[in-house]
């Protein structure tokens, strides 16, 4: 099955680099857009699939089957970025069964990388196993960061996370926005960042990143501690960087808590 994933990747590199920096072409809500190479990568990874496993896909642009053993794919993470030529854009695919990640591919080709793994593997980069992670012995971690940006009726509105920042400046970690969920958790797999926190509930966002962070021997939860399961976000890295990025997290929700803001059961990513 990752031969299969990453023959189609294949495909899909190509043409995310043959139409890199392409325009907005569909505006799906206020700040979030997709492009003709968002579509034409997800409709042939979704053919390919299909055709040559026979298991239903998932995508961010055509939707799916949303139980089940299922491919999960997003056929550019991070389009805003792509669009404006900034490389920090990705290709993610999974195969989950019984809503777990048994392999992952993140490919990001405009820097030369592509991240995999599958059940009881190590992580590769570039097709090369990696060591697992160490925690990092400098003074000053670096951690992926979601977007800034959110509506106000979410689990984690931008109110919160700017107090989230602030309280991160008290810690050894050093929040970066890269604009990729797939980024930050491939970044992180890497040990480029210490850790990283998605806020997305989006399946395709998160379930290729939390396959290779497993891989990676990693810390995964969800954003409140427990067991990650689709449709939650992801708080990932070395332990020590992990239990510091989650406390501050609950932190933060109980200072929100405490000054009687609401919020809702459902959280978001844009």
């Amino acid at each position: 099955m990752l031969a299969i994933a990453e023959a189609v990747v294949d495909d899909a590199e190509a043409l995310f680099t043959q139409g890199f920096g392409a325009a907005p072409a569909l505006l799906k809500s206020p700040g979030d857009f997709a492009t003709e190479v968002d579509m034409a990568i997800e409709s042939h990874m979704r053919q390919m699939l299909n055709m040559m496993t026979g298991i239903d896909v998932i995508g961010e642009e055509g939707g799916g089957a949303t139980s089940g053993t299922r491919w999960v794919i997003d056929p550019i993470d991070g389009t805003a970025n792509f669009a404006a030529s900034n490389p920090m854009s990705a290709i993610l695919v999974s195969l989950l069964v019984d809503d777990q990640p048994v392999l992952g591919v993140t490919s990001m080709p405009m820097l030369g990388k592509r991240l995999s793994a599958y059940e009881g593997s190590p992580l590769m980069i570039n097709g090369q196993p990696q060591e697992p992670l160490q925690e990092q012995s400098s003074l000053v971690s670096h951690i992926g960061f979601s977007s800034m940006a959110s509506p106000r009726n979410t689990a984690f509105p931008a109110e919160l996370r700017r107090d989230l920042l602030t309280e991160l400046t008290e810690s050894y970690l050093r929040p970066r926005i890269t604009g990729s969920v797939g980024v930050d958790l491939a970044f992180t797999a890497q040990g480029i960042f210490g850790a990283c926190v998605s806020f997305s509930p989006h399946v395709w966002d998160n379930a290729a990143g939390v396959m290779l962070m497993r891989a990676a021997g990693a810390h995964v939860t969800d954003t409140e501690g427990g067991p990650w399961v689709p449709g939650k976000g992801v708080v990932a890295g070395t332990k020590k960087a992990h239990d510091v990025l989650l406390s501050k997290i609950e932190k933060v929700r109980s200072m929100h808590a405490e000054a009687g803001h609401g919020q809702s059961p459902n959280e978001e990513h844009f």
